[in-house]
């Protein structure tokens, strides 16, 4: 079962929200609702977040990803459509029963911090445990060690301002790990601070995704974020999703000339993975080639190649092998079993620009004389 699930999700600002909905149903754009002082902000969206995944929401202002989070967790009522967390109908939930849901299960970090001036450190991190109802002693505890995981261990009696931004941010990630929900929405949280200190949150989170396998809902207007934190990623424009895939498929396969516009500063060396651009194996086996000459087993492809990598491991650290051998680099599962090969021509044609779906050949198109050239 999927952790977190939107069906066909509504917002609608306005008077007659219901009828807009049918109208948009029906194939009226957005821009025609604007002149009945309307505002779509959020329109038929649809997909699901799996357990553990960190799934990104990401668009510019005013693309609607914002009141996207907040129909998530019930800030904010569909105008239609539903959202289910494990399976429960959360649109259906009494504001009792939504409020339990909100204080225990699913927690938010937000953009500017929202720490308590007159509360130390310590005291911030356990407040979702003190709404909670938690004793005290019990909420300090699991608030210390949420600190910890959030590499504030030793600032738990000092006062938000006596912190960096990143560490306050760090404080308001501390106070959603104290709760042990099973969701995080996390909106713009990184979006306020330095370049270098953002990149350190980054990596503070993905470390900590290792560490706990959250399910999290992130929110960001900078696709090379995106790109860095999501298993998948929404792309979002004028309260529509737009593209729903990895970094890879974005990346090389930009659904419209609005998502291509992203993507073109990205580097992809560092994005796209050899198991993204590997060529299958089975096009450079057999027993023998036109020519009669006899074509490389698994375990010769394995012993001539000059580097061998995992599917997860990004293709600029491909360069230097296929740089300094014809041969190309052999990429293995989990279990060191053969499942592609990278060969040179085919890593320098990825960097290239994004192509179109019905432009960009699948692995398995690879031609056998080409790859076997290459191996």
């Amino acid at each position: 079962m999927s952790r977190l699930q939107a069906d066909h999700l509504y917002k609608v600002f306005g008077r007659r929200p219901d009828q807009a909905v049918r109208k948009l149903e029906s194939g009226t754009d957005r821009d025609e609702l604007r002149a009945d002082g309307t505002t779509a902000a959020v329109i038929d969206a649809s997909f699901t977040v799996e357990p553990g995944q960190i799934f990104v929401v990401m668009g510019l202002s005013g693309s609607g990803k914002s009141t996207l989070l907040r129909m998530l967790n019930g800030l904010l009522d569909p105008t239609a459509g539903r959202v289910l967390f494990d399976g429960q109908d959360l649109t259906a939930l009494s504001p009792r029963e939504l409020r339990h849901v909100r204080s225990s299960k699913i927690s938010m970090v937000f953009q500017h911090f929202a720490l308590f001036p007159h509360r130390s450190v310590l005291e911030n991190a356990a407040y979702g445990l003190e709404v909670q109802g938690v004793p005290r002693a019990q909420r300090e505890k699991r608030a210390a060690e949420a600190l910890e995981l959030t590499g504030l261990a030793g600032w738990e009696k000092s006062w938000p301002d006596e912190l960096s931004g990143g560490m306050q941010q760090r404080v308001g990630l501390a106070r959603a790990l104290a709760t042990d929900a099973d969701l995080l929405l996390m909106d713009e949280s990184f979006s306020a601070l330095d370049p270098l200190i953002r990149r350190d949150m980054q990596d503070q989170l993905l470390e900590l995704q290792k560490r706990l396998k959250k399910t999290i809902v992130f929110i960001t207007h900078d696709l090379n974020e995106a790109m860095r934190l999501g298993d998948r990623i929404a792309v979002m424009r004028d309260g529509k999703i737009v593209q729903l895939g990895t970094a890879e498929d974005i990346l090389v396969t930009p659904a419209n000339d609005y998502v291509a516009s992203f993507t073109q500063d990205v580097d992809r060396s560092r994005v796209l993975t050899a198991g993204a651009v590997m060529a299958e194996p089975h096009t450079v086996l057999g027993t023998e080639a036109d020519d009669g000459t006899e074509l490389r087993t698994p375990a010769d492809i394995l012993r001539s190649a000059p580097a061998t990598v995992s599917e997860s491991t990004p293709i600029i650290e491909l360069f230097t092998p296929c740089s300094r051998s014809g041969v190309a680099v052999a990429v293995t599962d989990a279990d060191g079993e053969l499942v592609g090969v990278v060969p040179r021509s085919r890593l320098l044609a990825v960097l290239g620009e994004p192509m179109s779906p019905i432009e960009v050949p699948p692995a398995a198109a690879t031609t056998v004389k080409k790859v076997a050239a290459d191996v």
